[in-house]
């Protein structure tokens, strides 16, 4: 009964937030790690969508991506896409769009 209760919950925040949450983005045992964390903003400009385009590749080429977290910090309008690469690759490509008129606040953590 937990178990279904914590995965309707967890349905529901998220069809309430534009966060995307891909792969293992926690700790078991030490199998997982963050390797990057990056906060990106824009301020709102009137009538104009804002876009960011974050790149990130892993120095070591034998190590793979693991997990990916885009946290919307204002719940606001903003749509986050991975564009290339992800899970299982040694690079990212992330792209956050906002709504027109409006800004755009994430944090961006990536785990190998």
């Amino acid at each position: 009964m937990f178990k279904l209760l914590f995965i309707l919950s967890t349905v529901l925040v998220v069809a309430n937030t534009k966060s995307i949450t891909a792969g293992t983005v926690f700790d078991y045992n030490g199998l997982v790690r963050k390797v990057h964390e990056r906060i990106v903003e824009a301020t709102a400009i009137p009538l104009i969508k804002r876009e960011q385009e974050i790149f990130y590749e892993y120095p070591l080429g034998d190590q793979k991506i693991k997990g990916i977290a885009i946290l919307d910090m204002e719940n606001g309008l903003a749509e986050p896409s991975i564009t290339r690469g992800g899970i299982g690759f040694n690079f990212v490509n992330i792209k956050l769009k906002s709504e027109r008129g409006s800004g755009l606040k994430y944090k961006i953590d990536i785990y190998a």
